[in-house]
């Protein structure tokens, strides 16, 4: 992963933390692509899982993060295109092996689940962290693979 631009998406209920992991991508010198949502009124979070996997699959960045209240919701929507290896995580451990074992290309956060110092930890990870290769390089092609 090169692209220095990281697209950062989410629906009302990982709006907050949206904003601290912006912050920490601009501090880390990453040009970000927020496709919002932009306050905390209530929307879809389908729709912004959708943008970002768009963005991705449309080259505009290789990297994505998102947040939503739980962080299922909006993982789900992203993983419905076959660029995406959208990962949710909740810990230090699950961050590294998306990273080592599925060469996630999107980090996934529940603002109402995961507090700001573990998900700032987690993105620290993510972003830290290659892709082994081996083994698991045959088992993430198949995830792009028409069914």
């Amino acid at each position: 992963m090169t692209n220095k631009t990281i697209v950062i998406a989410c629906d009302h209920g990982g709006y907050e933390l949206k904003n601290i992991l912006s912050k920490r991508l601009a501090d880390r010198g990453f040009e970000i692509l927020d496709l919002g949502t932009n306050n905390t009124d209530s929307v879809d979070y389908p729709e912004f899982g959708f943008a970002l996997a768009s963005a991705i699959r449309d080259g505009k960045a290789d990297r994505g993060v998102l947040c939503c209240g739980s962080g299922i919701g909006i993982s789900m929507a992203a993983n419905r295109y076959p660029e995406v290896r959208a990962a949710l995580v909740h810990d230090a451990l699950t961050a590294r092996l998306s990273r080592q074992h599925n060469d996630a290309n999107v980090i996934c956060f529940g603002g109402r689940t995961t507090g700001p110092d573990v998900a700032l930890d987690c993105l620290d990870i993510f972003l830290g962290t290659e892709f082994e290769g081996g083994r698991h390089a045959r088992r993430v092609g198949k995830l792009g693979q028409p069914i």
